[in-house]
């Protein structure tokens, strides 16, 4: 059984267990997201790195970037 279908028989077995569980996981996504920007804000050149990594063209829109 692949990972997919473990899960989502896990969700229907545990239908009050699975969403903490898939929140703790989705957070954990953001925070080490901002994380990651944080560490490359702090290298040379780290806001030009990350306007070329996220292809940013609206600098206006991402005051953080620019």
């Amino acid at each position: 059984m692949d990972f997919i279908e473990r899960w989502a028989a896990f969700m229907r077995e545990n239908p009050t267990k699975w969403k903490k569980i898939h929140t703790e996981f989705i957070n954990s996504q953001f925070i080490s997201h901002e994380q990651f920007l944080d560490r490359l804000l702090q290298q040379p050149d780290g806001k030009k790195k990350v306007q070329e990594l996220y292809n940013l063209r609206n600098l206006e829109g991402y005051p953080r970037f620019v």
